[in-house]
């Protein structure tokens, strides 16, 4: 008789699922896979806490966090090649600057991808798969059933979406409405754990409701945006720069560049702008159901 797997056991299994089919692929170098790969072991993370606590989930997280930070790099080169070839075609933008930029980015490329494969191979994703899969396994037996849901741990995943939501709340507040790239960014970062978190919540009370996650969605995409942007441009001032810096007249072709990337954040940042609002709401609902649902019933 086929056994059927738990609901801790299935949750982690997918996530696991999703990294295990991406990995193998970004170890090649595929551009698609670097991504996914990079996203599933962020949303693995969020997971563990589900599955596993104190020392064990210290060392899983450290394990899984060593292949995002391997992956990042990589996805950055890659997103900043598929920048160069969007704005090669522009005509305020000359091509010998993008040229010379495609060149030093495609070997640095080369070089951390080596890295890249390095960490994927000493994770040993096979043996970290069967130590989470038993853990998964181990807390379903301690569940009050399959098809019911631990409040417990349902209380927890909330804790945790609410606390998402706060540190979101704050960075929104200390960014303002000043382009400040750095703070933009750990406004994305915030965004983007508040909404694993509130996926979280979602698929273990089993909930439908996805119009605030795909907000936060469309708000860590556009941040994502500034973000690939800003590293371009840092990254083309470093190669003016640096010893093998480019003859003069490319470098005032990339100096070219560098002003319309940074038009571009302007642009995207008044986007931005708009969005503060809807965020806020988000965080007050996240923070208010999770004060609610800890708040005394009156006498």
């Amino acid at each position: 008789m086929a056994v059927t797997a738990g609901r801790f056991e299935l949750f982690i299994r997918q996530r696991l699922g999703a990294l295990s089919r991406t990995l193998p692929s970004a170890r090649a170098g595929e551009i698609t896979s670097v991504h996914q790969a990079r996203v599933a072991t962020r949303r693995l993370r969020e997971a563990l806490p589900l599955i596993t606590r104190g020392s064990a989930l210290r060392k899983h997280r450290r394990r899984v966090r060593r292949l995002t930070r391997a992956l990042g790099p990589v996805r950055e080169l890659d997103v900043a090649l598929l920048t160069l070839d969007e704005f090669a075609g522009t005509p305020e933008v000359p091509r010998a600057g993008v040229q010379a930029l495609r060149q030093a980015i495609r070997q640095e490329r080369t070089r951390m991808q080596v890295d890249l494969r390095r960490t994927i191979d000493r994770t040993r994703l096979p043996k970290l798969s069967a130590k989470l899969a038993a853990a998964a396994e181990k807390r379903d037996k301690e569940s009050p059933g399959p098809r019911s849901v631990d409040p417990k741990q349902l209380a927890a995943a909330r804790d945790r979406a609410a606390h998402r939501a706060e540190r979101l709340r704050i960075r929104i507040e200390n960014a303002a409405a000043i382009y400040l790239p750095e703070r933009l960014h750990e406004v994305r970062i915030a965004a983007k754990k508040l909404r694993y978190a509130m996926e979280i919540v979602r698929d273990l009370s089993r909930s439908r409701a996805t119009a605030r996650i795909l907000t936060l969605k469309r708000a860590q995409d556009l941040l994502g945006r500034i973000h690939d942007l800003e590293v371009l441009i840092a990254r083309t001032r470093a190669i003016q720069g640096s010893s093998n810096a480019p003859t003069l007249r490319v470098s005032a072709d990339m100096d070219l560049l560098v002003r319309r990337l940074e038009t571009e954040c302007r642009r995207l940042h008044g986007r931005y702008i708009a969005m503060r609002a809807p965020l806020l709401t988000i965080c007050d609902h996240v923070t208010g159901t999770h004060a609610s649902r800890h708040r005394e019933p009156a006498a």
